[in-house]
């Protein structure tokens, strides 16, 4: 990841989730309409080990289910409805697999895949996911992304060549992420919270030769900092806005 473009990426996170139900196709392919280069997307394993798009521990929030995710069979989770929480306009919206974002996808965008498996830390969520980029020859078209750095060894050892991007918690409980842990792990960039973003913060994660792609940029004029200071990645809910601001950046 040490080439870097002129223009951040654009990274819809959840997919366009301020127009759509979040972590859907109907919001991963409607970010690709608004200008995104590439997907945000958060996975988990259900209770039968299948790899889901989904951001929460339980399904309450999204859907018209109840309980917590991991509990679920891939059976189960596909009996809910996604969509009419968000609006009548996408009922009967489905919990995708990642093997159908990527089947329906493909290579049209870039994927930022969180490996998001806090309450089952040491599950198979990595190698699962891992084998389903294999599974679609998507490798050029990834980066992996992780709160836990055990989950990117785990990448790092069954996809070393698909770059991986260190999470880090928002505030001063992610200090220790943004600076030692991120400088001496094995990281090709660093996915820090807009708030704990200064211009030096970039200017260090370039200096150590890596990226930064910095969550949730929604406010044009935060996207005009960043794409000032020069990251490299801009994840955000209004993929729209921020693709309007890097062209009028550009011209």
């Amino acid at each position: 990841m040490s080439n870097r473009q002129t223009s951040p990426i654009i990274f819809a996170h959840r997919g366009a989730r301020n127009d759509a139900p979040e972590n859907t196709l109907a919001a991963f392919q409607l970010a690709l309409e608004q200008g995104a280069d590439g997907i945000e997307l958060d996975t988990q394993l259900t209770l039968d080990g299948q790899v889901v798009a989904f951001h929460d521990k339980t399904v309450d929030r999204i859907t018209n289910g109840h309980g917590k995710l991991a509990k679920m069979t891939l059976a189960q989770i596909r009996e809910l409805d996604a969509g009419s929480s968000f609006s009548d306009k996408f009922k009967g919206e489905k919990v995708p697999t990642l093997d159908e974002v990527f089947e329906t996808l493909g290579k049209r965008a870039l994927f930022n895949v969180e490996l998001k498996n806090f309450s089952t830390p040491f599950d198979h969520l990595a190698e699962k996911v891992c084998a389903a980029v294999r599974r679609h020859a998507m490798e050029k078209n990834i980066v992996f992304s992780s709160f836990l750095p055990w989950d990117l060894k785990i990448a790092a050892r069954l996809l070393p060549d698909v770059p991986r991007g260190l999470l880090t918690i928002k505030g001063r409980w992610g200090t220790w992420g943004r600076s030692f842990g991120f400088n001496f792990g094995n990281y090709d960039a660093l996915h820090p919270n807009l708030d704990d973003v200064t211009a030096q913060t970039v200017q260090r994660v370039h200096r150590l030769n890596r990226r930064i792609n910095v969550w949730t940029v929604n406010a044009e004029e935060d996207s005009r900092r960043m794409i000032a200071w020069g990251v490299d990645g801009i994840i955000t809910d209004v993929p729209a806005t921020a693709a309007r601001v890097v062209k009028a950046g550009a011209t």
